[in-house]
């Protein structure tokens, strides 16, 4: 087991999932961040079934960042209610795990 997670959200348009991908990478909350579109959505939203086209973020970064990566999503995002979840990266690669240890390290 790592201290590594993938973070998940959703976004609305291309823009923001850069604006939110970047800003969380420059923040050095995450080390990475895959934006994936054409995703489709489907939820019930205030007692109605919704459909929507959507851009899946997956989010590279740790435990000890999960709070801070919360509230940069939170303060970045259109959605009233975001999707923001986690989901705990068991192994990997010893190379990538060390690489993403480097890209979350505090700067001096």
């Amino acid at each position: 087991m790592t201290d590594k997670i993938v973070v998940f959200s959703t976004c609305a348009s291309a823009a923001e999932a850069e604006r939110i991908a970047r800003g969380v990478v420059e923040a050095r909350l995450a080390a990475c961040v895959n934006v994936i579109g054409g995703a489709r959505s489907f939820y019930r939203w205030q007692g109605a079934i919704e459909e929507s086209s959507e851009f899946l973020l997956m989010i590279k970064s740790s435990r000890g960042r999960f709070d801070a990566l919360r509230a940069e999503i939170q303060r970045l995002h259109s959605y009233q209610v975001p999707e923001i979840i986690a989901v705990s990266l068991v192994d990997g690669s010893s190379d990538y795990l060390g690489w993403l240890d480097e890209e979350l390290r505090e700067l001096s």
